[in-house]
């Protein structure tokens, strides 16, 4: 059931959620501007309630992670410079953060979160049920219907990312 009157819209939730080291994660500095508190004052909240925040919570990403994810995601608003790369927060870190943000958004931002991640995994979930009920249709019947299995099994999977334009100017070979 989704909240009509949600502070933040699911998509903005949804493009800020990464899936990183086997985890679906959000980035300190997304999470940040989600509560609308400076990345630094979320960070010395956490850094304050450690023991809060065991490793498969929340994580800093390495060097080659950011400049991966970084390069993976076009924005221009990764901050500039950086003294040191951004953490991230797995689904109980966020639901963590509750606990030490005690501001009335950054409760309503939370609920928000973890309705879109409970709607993610619903996804998920469906996606594992119908891929199990195709794997009995195809070993109830023979392999006249293998196109039509293998055209379904396409279908079910997320597609590739479109190759990115180059921005510039290019010259003609």
């Amino acid at each position: 059931m989704t909240d009509k009157l949600s502070i933040i819209p699911v998509e903005r939730i949804e493009s800020h959620i990464f899936f990183l080291r086997g985890h679906k994660i959000m980035l300190s500095t997304n999470l940040a501007e989600l509560y609308e508190v400076e990345p630094r004052v979320l960070v010395q909240a956490v850094k304050r309630n450690m023991d809060r925040f065991p490793a498969d919570f929340m994580f800093q990403l390495s060097k080659p992670e950011f400049a991966n994810l970084k390069s993976q995601i076009v924005t221009s608003r990764w901050g500039g410079l950086r003294r040191a790369t951004p953490y991230a927060f797995t689904e109980q870190g966020v639901a963590m953060l509750s606990s030490i943000l005690n501001s009335k958004r950054a409760i309503q931002v939370n609920i928000a979160i973890m309705r879109t991640f409970v709607k993610l995994r619903r996804i998920i979930s469906s996606h594992k049920k119908l891929a199990g009920r195709l794997d009995t249709l195809e070993k109830k019947y023979d392999s006249q219907f293998r196109a039509v299995f293998d055209a379904i099994r396409q279908l079910m999977e997320t597609p590739a990312e479109p190759p990115k334009p180059r921005i510039g100017f290019h010259s003609a070979k």
